[in-house]
């Protein structure tokens, strides 16, 4: 962030270095086409001018657009604006005046021959002067409005930014942390049960959720982990829930063969998982459980279907859905617009199906 601050006013500062040597060229250039011998007034005097274009840029920039402008108050700052190109009219005509400017530059075009200049057409030179003075003034002006409107711009655009981004990174966290204690919850419970029946399978189970709560406690603390990972994560989880599972519930898993790795959302399909072990399992009735998770390109699917059984089981846990509502968040949040989600729940036919698809970067 810091370096990306240093190389934006880098680039500011070149901006004006670059509209100054513009400007600068067209005052030290334009006598020079005049074809006479420019006396040294005129560049004392454009010396003086610029100054002036200058000291008007930068008080716009930094004075008249910041606390009007920008603050609606855009009748005063039109006022303000012409009362400084009034100024520097008036600041003009007194340093010829002051530099006996017209009669150098009569002298000059006289000794270059016949009068390029004729006395008669005084008026309209000094009118097309003092209109070549107040477009300039305005051009200066101009330019000075515009850049800090857009660096204005720029910079709430960017500050907003940063602060949606922190605001996602809060809640990403805060919801992660929800989901991380309810994954142990469920986990611990169905522990538990096994301490009652096997306590070998027990001791076997407690093993393989320290591996897993490795991974979530030191191995996913960034906002992304690899895909390998995280399939690795549901095949540990599944093999701890089957580890308390008759033979009445068959569990079907799937994943792709040649697997391209990528970063994705730490246990993202934990929750759909989870979920299906929850309700498609009865130790009386035949169930199933589906998990197929595929690959193509970019897009990742994940298929979860289960049998459904009205009754609840001895449950820890009052109430449902913190997962599942954390995870369509956690999606919103991190892969908005690239992802689709549908769940279907086929009373009739006692199936629950989730269909997930993700595009990743």
């Amino acid at each position: 962030m810091i370096v990306t601050k240093s190389k934006s006013k880098l680039v500011t500062v070149l901006i004006h270095i670059l509209i100054w040597l513009v400007f600068g060229l067209m005052f030290y250039t334009q006598p020079l086409s005049w074809g006479i011998t420019v006396p040294v007034q005129i560049w004392v005097k454009n010396a003086i001018i610029f100054i002036l274009l200058v000291a008007a840029y930068y008080l716009n920039a930094f004075v008249l657009v910041p606390r009007f402008l920008l603050k609606n108050h855009t009748g005063i700052y039109l006022l303000t604006i012409i009362s400084i190109i009034a100024l520097v009219v008036i600041l003009n005509s007194y340093v010829d005046y002051w530099l006996n400017v017209r009669q150098l530059l009569d002298v000059a075009f006289h000794k270059m021959g016949p009068p390029r200049r004729p006395h008669g057409h005084r008026r309209e030179w000094d009118l097309g002067m003092m209109g070549a003075t107040i477009g300039t003034i305005a051009l200066v002006l101009g330019i000075s409005t515009s850049i800090t409107t857009i660096v204005k711009w720029q910079h709430d655009k960017q500050a907003n930014l940063e602060k949606e981004q922190e605001r996602v990174s809060s809640e990403l966290s805060f919801l992660k942390a929800q989901i991380n204690p309810h994954f142990f919850f469920n986990t611990l419970n169905n522990i538990y049960a096994l301490t009652l029946v096997n306590a070998d399978t027990s001791r076997k189970a407690i093993h393989q959720l320290s591996r897993m709560m490795r991974y979530v406690l030191y191995d996913n603390q960034s906002n992304t982990t690899q895909l390998t990972q995280e399939i690795a994560f549901v095949m540990d989880y599944i093999s701890l829930m089957q580890l308390r599972l008759t033979d009445k519930t068959k569990i079907n898993f799937t994943s792709p063969l040649n697997l391209t790795d990528m970063p994705i959302a730490p246990m993202i399909f934990l929750p759909f998982v989870e979920n299906a072990f929850k309700h498609g399992v009865s130790s009386v009735q035949p169930g199933f459980i589906d998990i197929n998770i595929g690959q193509h390109g970019s897009i990742i699917d994940l298929h979860v279907v289960n049998s459904v059984f009205k009754e609840q089981s001895n449950n820890l846990e009052e109430g449902s859905g913190i997962g599942l509502n954390n995870t369509r968040r956690r999606l919103d949040l991190l892969y908005p617009g690239n992802y689709s989600l549908t769940i279907n729940d086929d009373v009739d036919q006692a199936i629950y199906s989730v269909h997930l698809t993700i595009t990743l970067s």
